[in-house]
């Protein structure tokens, strides 16, 4: 660490004052690690690919593979859930959105995504203003669980104490209490914030909580009962958190922070609290990184905007982007690629890794001996950003 000192003192300065040590901002920056800045390395078994085993338990829910798909309107609606629960993955429906606040969302839905560039803002704040229903809330559950996948949704933390106890009496399997930061104490003076200790006490069903990248945090939270932790402040393709307000910490650094934390309160309590890498994964082998950090289930958003199933219509937007004021997400023409199960399972029809994301990570985790996510999650890391261009010069001059 890096001290600063006062090297010329005045002659009337004090002997303390001279032995006085001055600390700054930049003497404690810590680095800390994206995607881009690790890799795998290989170690001393492989196995075959179809040994890997993705299966795992999560707040109750089976999931054939790890895959949660992101609590946004353009991504989640009952299609898409029953769509991913039949491979084997969970979909998480936002509650404050678009689904709960009309009969017919599907013209809303179209209105935002043909919208001009320069007219979304407005429009998209327009569309947010009408109220959320809760006769709404209740049929959108009641078509999930029609669609064959089990009903996970999710609200801020003001919203929750109004929707959460009414989401489990209406057959709700999982309820997410997400903000942009998660913490373990909201201070305020105009209302009384959610006590997440009380609201997961008197919960009948799971409560998981988002989003943190803070390992402390992550402990407390896992005190107070949360089910499971999301781990991610504005790596999504399409939120604007990090330009805007400047918060934020790369995945790799902030998975492995509250993996570490998870990790000491199960040796602590001898519960099990799985870690949510939630945003900024578009490729195979950054799932498989994420996993590879301490993740346990992987969120994601975009990727699965692109899917024929998706409502976003090719487009998808941040869940902060209503703002009239200060809007933390963007708009982002993500495009419209094929199913849901070629986006997951394949077979890919490009070469960048964006298509048969799990077959990647199963291939990543076979080539690593890793056999079980448990497994993957003890595999060697090495610092190396040349591996995103070492040898690929012709490769990214196309």
């Amino acid at each position: 660490m890096i001290e600063r000192t006062e090297t010329t003192p005045t002659v009337e300065a004090s002997s303390a004052a001279q032995r006085r040590v001055f600390h700054s901002k930049v003497d404690t920056i810590r680095p800390t690690y994206g995607f881009e800045d690790v890799s795998l390395a290989p170690g001393i078994d492989t196995m075959e690919p179809a040994d890997v085993d993705l299966a795992q338990t999560f707040c109750g829910i089976e999931l054939a593979i790890p895959i949660l798909a992101s609590a946004m309107d353009a991504v989640v609606d009952a299609r898409m859930a029953g769509a991913l629960a039949r491979l084997g993955g969970l979909a998480i429906l936002n509650l404050e959105g678009v689904q709960t606040r009309y009969d017919e969302p599907a013209a809303t839905l179209e209105r935002i995504a043909t919208a001009a560039d320069g007219d979304v803002q407005a429009i998209l704040a327009e569309a947010y203003q009408a109220p959320v229903r809760e006769d709404l809330i209740a049929r959108r559950i009641g078509e999930i669980h029609g669609a064959g996948s089990r009903a996970a949704v999710a609200a801020t933390p003001g919203a929750a104490r109004r929707f959460g106890p009414f989401c489990a009496e209406h057959g709700a399997d999982l309820f997410l209490v997400q903000s942009q930061v998660s913490s373990a104490r909201h201070l305020a003076t105009g209302y009384d914030p959610l006590s997440l200790a009380e609201f997961t006490r008197y919960m009948p069903i799971p409560v998981a909580v988002g989003n943190t990248t803070n390992a402390e945090a992550a402990f407390a939270l896992m005190e107070q009962g949360a089910a499971a932790v999301f781990v991610g402040v504005g790596p999504g393709a399409a939120c604007t958190t990090r330009e805007v307000l400047g918060i934020g910490v790369p995945q790799v650094t902030a998975i492995s922070d509250v993996a570490a934390a998870r990790d000491a309160y199960h040796a602590e309590t001898g519960r099990y609290v799985p870690v949510v890498a939630d945003g900024g994964m578009r490729r195979g082998g950054e799932l498989a990184k994420a996993i590879a950090a301490g993740a346990d289930v992987l969120m994601i958003g975009s990727p699965l905007a692109r899917a024929e199933e998706a409502p976003g219509r090719g487009m998808n937007w941040g869940m902060a982007a209503p703002s009239p004021t200060l809007p933390r997400g963007t708009r982002i023409n993500v495009g419209t690629i094929g199913s849901v199960e070629r986006i997951l399972l394949g077979p890919a029809q490009v070469t960048d890794g964006s298509e048969n994301l799990v077959g990647a990570v199963r291939q990543s985790m076979a080539a690593l001996g890793a056999r079980t996510i448990r497994e993957m999650q003890r595999v060697e890391m090495v610092y190396a950003p040349s591996t995103q261009t070492e040898g690929k010069s012709w490769q990214l001059s196309r």
